[in-house]
């Protein structure tokens, strides 16, 4: 076993190195008119809790001091929660910091990268930046991912990436076929299971399995149904040994003390993730039932996202519906019929049926 520091586990960046196009953090200007309906980015449309609201409040009179105690607070918290070792938890400034290091750290111009398509691209663009090779697999018949097709693409990758549930479809693969992912991967491979979205499913995690397993890393983000995507803040949880590797990309940067003193509260919270997931499930649901009622084909989703097969070129509505005010997006070059749209609130949902079923259907 390597051995490591609780520093140098726990401290990690939050500068970002720049690798490829970020196409979904393309800036663009903000919309003149207020009233505009954001189903684009997989943001909550609640923010941050009230309780970790009142946290950051607090944390902006800590902001002369570095953070360190609240990120081993934060880091301490998860891993009693989640029945795991405080050393097998990294805090992060985003989820999407450690992804990319995982990149970084697991494949090379030799060991290449496995993924699904349609997918978060992140990974894709980071090995790209890294030399790395990049295979893509197609989601199978349910849109789930294809693990037989996926262990039988790299016999040499370096890192099979399975996001459950998936980005941009909301579906979720099953728990036994991640077990076969794990169990027949190449020698010497790690498995990164993206659970962004897993607090909005009706599946079990995997983060119990770095109990028993050193080639599994496990990513958790607080931008989703904690809403706290602007305070960029992420977990990522494996073997000691893994986490090390990831270390050596993030220097000492670490998320600001007001962004993990609302960690903390988001955590300490327990009704805000029950009450969440039973509102986006019933605003999802609703809308895809609506849809599927007027004849669109729709993702099974598990998740605050979802995509609809809109029968025509996927660019042009998502164009139709910005004008109406209405955001949505991003397509996927795979899927190019289809988009995707993000989970908002009740009243975000009404006005987007209202103006695709005046625009769309």
């Amino acid at each position: 076993m390597v051995s490591v520091s609780r520093r140098s586990l726990l401290a990690l960046g939050a500068a970002l190195p720049l690798l490829g196009r970020l196409d979904w953090a393309v800036a663009a200007p903000p919309p003149a008119n207020t009233d505009t309906v954001l189903l684009n980015y997989n943001e909550s449309p609640y923010g941050p809790s009230q309780a970790a609201r009142e946290a950051m409040q607090r944390g902006i009179a800590t902001s002369g001091r570095y953070p360190y105690q609240h990120m081993y607070a934060l880091a301490g918290l998860f891993a009693r929660q989640q029945g795991i070792a405080e050393e097998q938890v990294a805090v992060f400034a985003g989820s999407m910091a450690a992804l990319r290091y995982a990149v970084l750290a697991f494949t090379s111009d030799t060991r290449g990268l496995v993924m699904a398509t349609p997918s978060y691209e992140v990974p894709r663009q980071a090995a790209e930046s890294n030399k790395a090779p990049v295979r893509e697999v197609n989601l199978n018949p349910d849109h789930a991912h294809d693990v037989p097709a996926m262990l039988a693409a790299d016999p040499q990758a370096g890192m099979l990436y399975l996001c459950n549930p998936n980005n941009p479809t909301g579906t979720v693969t099953p728990l036994e076929a991640i077990r076969q992912a794990l169990a027949n991967k190449p020698k010497g491979s790690v498995l990164v299971v993206d659970e962004a979205y897993i607090d909005f499913a009706d599946v079990p995690s995997v983060v119990s399995w770095v109990k028993d397993h050193d080639d599994l890393l496990v990513l958790r983000t607080f931008s989703k149904i904690y809403g706290m995507a602007g305070a960029r803040l992420g977990l990522a949880i494996g073997h000691p040994a893994l986490l090390e590797r990831l270390a050596v990309f993030g220097g000492d940067n670490v998320p600001a003390g007001p962004t993990l003193l609302a960690g903390l509260a988001s955590l300490e919270d327990v009704k805000v993730l029950p009450h969440r997931k039973a509102l986006n499930t019933q605003l999802r649901d609703e809308t895809l039932k609506w849809l599927r009622g007027r004849g669109f084909t729709c993702t099974a989703s598990q998740a605050n996202c979802f995509m609809i097969d809109v029968k025509q070129p996927a660019e042009q509505v998502v164009d139709t519906l910005a004008a109406q005010g209405v955001r949505v997006g991003r397509v996927w070059k795979d899927w190019p019929q289809w988009v995707r749209v993000t989970v908002g609130n009740k009243q975000e949902m009404a006005r987007f049926r209202e103006v695709f079923a005046a625009q769309v259907s």
